[in-house]
């Protein structure tokens, strides 16, 4: 018997295991990149963030519309309008021509109807706003012509919007980061602010799409008395405006990284939930022809809003402006508005944690 000489056998064992091991290396080597990939967003993101926008209406009469056409609208803010996020909430539709249904029985001149020229949209569009909610109480004010108009235009100059009940949401990209955006309201037509369960359910879902969450409301009572967060549903010619305090918090707990009021024409506090901002009322940023000016009603905050890519709040800084009937938009050198959150966050959020100094709203140390 031939014995086999071992000596020879062994190194070609070993070299066949290292061959068989270095092979299977470089096939699993792969998915395990795969599984370990992390999607790394920007550091910081920048949302600029303002109340309501109503350029002049058309309706009942083009008397009604500013002398420059609107053109020089933003003139005053133009190099401010700078983010990755530029919101505004758009306070009436866009439509050429046609009646209120809301005017019936009632002199034009004394109904509150805003129907925007269309050529209008695109001061928008070049102002810089990016954003805009349409859930409110006036983009239906000419009923569905008028809302499925809006929508047309927005779309065509590439605008994100929500709040409609066929709308309520939208989700899109920008710089590598996704958004998620919607706009609630206890107006008819509108993602309701009421249905707070089904608010929360919607925010859940969009968390799960997006990294970056902003949800919008309009909400309050309107004017000089509802300056104050009363954490109740606030009723206003009869119409239950929700409960703005328990609707923040509602859809930040179920997801939501920045939450953003408005519709009390007036500012209003601002509060830091759970490492997420809230601005509870953003008042009358730029609005020509009925709406009142007067008092409080004429200062409003450009809030330049920073956060980190988690969503959390790092810092707000805040542009104060003020308006009249005859200068329209313009800075305010006296800071009003900025003053009037600090006092009102003081008064409604007793015990906050917020440090407010050389107009920027940060966290205490």
């Amino acid at each position: 018997m031939k014995l086999i000489n071992t000596t020879l056998i062994l190194p070609i064992i070993l070299i066949v295991l290292i061959s068989c091991t270095s092979n299977n290396a470089q096939i699993t080597t792969p998915v395990a990149k795969q599984d370990t990939v992390i999607r790394k967003i920007k550091d910081t993101i920048s949302i600029t963030a303002v109340g309501d926008i109503m350029l002049g209406s058309a309706f009942p009469s083009k008397t009604n519309l500013p002398p420059d056409d609107a053109v020089n609208s933003f003139q005053a803010v133009d190099r401010l309008l700078k983010g990755d996020i530029v919101f505004g909430n758009l306070e009436g539709c866009f439509l050429n021509s046609g009646n209120s249904n809301k005017c019936n029985g009632i002199n034009p001149n004394n109904c509150y109807a805003f129907r925007m020229p269309e050529r209008y949209a695109g001061i928008y569009k070049g102002a810089g706003f990016n954003v805009l909610s349409i859930a409110n109480n006036h983009v239906g004010d000419f009923d569905a012509k008028g809302r499925k108009n809006t929508a047309r235009i927005l779309d065509s100059l590439q605008i994100h919007y929500a709040g409609q009940v066929n709308k309520p949401f939208e989700v899109f990209e920008k710089d590598s980061v996704k958004y998620a955006f919607c706009a609630f309201a206890p107006n008819e037509n509108t993602v309701s602010i009421n249905k707070i369960d089904s608010a929360k359910a919607l925010v859940a879902r969009l968390k799960l799409m997006a990294d970056i969450v902003i949800v919008s409301f309009h909400g309050g009572g309107e004017g000089a008395r509802f300056e104050h967060i009363p954490r109740k549903n606030e009723i206003f010619y009869k119409e239950n405006r929700g409960n703005v305090y328990a609707f923040a918090h509602a859809v930040i707990d179920a997801g939501a990284d920045v939450v953003l009021g408005h519709g009390p024409h007036v500012t209003r506090a601002v509060e830091v939930y759970k490492n997420k901002f809230i601005a509870y009322s953003l008042g009358n940023f730029c609005t020509y022809g009925m709406f009142s000016l007067k008092g409080n009603n004429g200062i409003a905050p450009l809030l330049q809003l920073k956060i980190n890519s988690k969503g959390d709040f790092l810092y707000a800084d805040v542009v104060s402006i003020k308006q009249d009937k005859i200068n329209r938009l313009t800075l305010d050198d006296n800071h009003g508005a900025f003053k009037r959150i600090k006092e009102l966050t003081d008064i409604d959020f007793i015990g906050h944690q917020l440090k407010f100094g050389d107009n920027r709203i940060s966290l205490k140390d």
